[in-house]
């Protein structure tokens, strides 16, 4: 997403092993120097907010002890640049993986991304990805410079298991003018989830900090109050109600890492059959074994979480005309939805 959102998915490095991913030793008649500045003579086609963040991050170890930006160099210091995955996630490699365009011209392209796709490589996912199949159909995708994590022409990223609309830079002006809008919140973003529960709101307004749960890092929680997490606002309206569960419009403000599944959460509406976060498992309903039932098969057609991103809109970085796409749900999410109309209806009747 954002160029502040990129950075949403940097794990910290406390606890976790490092790999090492530059190593520099100062010459022995070394200048007294910052170090960002030091780096910055010797790393291709990086930046010094590239550099000062991996810093802020703990990335950089002077004689294996992490340090600030300005830490100045002295003679037969040893540097090195570290980070949470090998070195060989770097290296991104074409696959010809079928991607389902949904426009395409010089500067863009939207695509409706499937479920169970990885968007781009990170420590586990080195192949596979979207990136993977991108850069196997198309010749060259810009990357940023203050970029480390290999993810050529994306501005927004969708979460493994969640499909829809993805908008994909072309050109180095592109991608540039795109990371505005989304940072500046301009882009026009909306997402259809299948919740637990009877959403009781037709509709409303989830604010609350976004960070990585104290509990499990791999999962992102809210924090009310306090300076932890980052500011997320999500908006959401009740499109249909089926008792127990409701299916709900999702307007993005922000886009934060697990935006929608984390807020939806914490307001006691868990996604249908997300894993991560609970939603596989019955939480509202009846305790007959034939609706427990009724619920494991439609568990069974989702590969993941009910998220789709429907709808995406964006000013074209060339032509300055406000472009809106719309993407049908994905037919295994359309079947769950018609056996709960059914259920519905059946359940109504008796």
């Amino acid at each position: 997403m954002q160029q502040e959102n990129q950075n949403d998915n940097i794990e910290d490095t406390e606890n976790e092993e490092l790999y090492e991913h530059h190593k520099f030793t100062a010459d022995k008649g070394q200048e007294v120097l910052r170090i960002d500045k030091f780096l910055l003579d010797r790393l291709a086609n990086t930046s010094r907010n590239k550099i000062q963040t991996a810093a802020k991050n703990g990335n950089i170890l002077v004689n294996g002890v992490a340090v600030k930006q300005n830490y100045k160099i002295k003679p037969e210091d040893e540097i090195a640049i570290v980070m949470p995955y090998p070195v060989r996630e770097l290296e991104l490699i074409p696959e010809d993986i079928p991607l389902d365009i949904i426009y395409e011209d010089d500067t863009v392209i939207v695509i409706n991304k499937q479920a169970n796709m990885v968007v781009h490589p990170g420590y586990g996912n080195y192949s596979g990805t979207l990136v993977n199949g991108l850069i196997h159909h198309f010749d060259q995708l810009p990357s940023k410079s203050d970029d480390f994590y290999g993810r050529p022409g994306l501005v927004h990223r969708l979460d493994k298991h969640t499909t829809g609309l993805m908008v994909v830079a072309k050109t180095e002006d592109a991608l540039t003018n795109l990371s505005k809008q989304f940072y500046d919140r301009t882009t026009e973003r909306r997402y259809h989830a299948l919740v637990w529960g009877d959403v009781i709101e037709d509709e409303g307004t989830i604010t609350g900090n976004l960070g990585r749960s104290i509990k499990d890092r791999k999962l992102m929680t809210v924090f009310p109050e306090g300076d932890y997490g980052k500011h997320a606002v999500t908006n959401y309206k009740v499109l249909r109600r089926f008792g127990y569960v409701t299916l709900v419009e999702c307007k993005l403000e922000t886009g934060r890492t697990h935006q929608i599944r984390a807020h939806m959460k914490h307001i006691g509406h868990t996604l249908f059959n997300d894993l991560e976060y609970g939603g596989d498992k019955v939480l509202k309903g009846t305790t007959f074994s034939k609706y427990k039932s009724f619920v494991q098969n439609n568990f069974a057609l989702l590969t993941g979480q009910a998220l789709h991103a429907k709808t995406l809109g964006f000013v074209h970085p060339k032509t300055k005309e406000f472009m809106r796409f719309d993407s049908d749900l994905p037919s295994d999410f359309a079947a769950v939805l018609e056996r709960w109309e059914v259920y519905l209806s059946a359940r109504d009747k008796n």
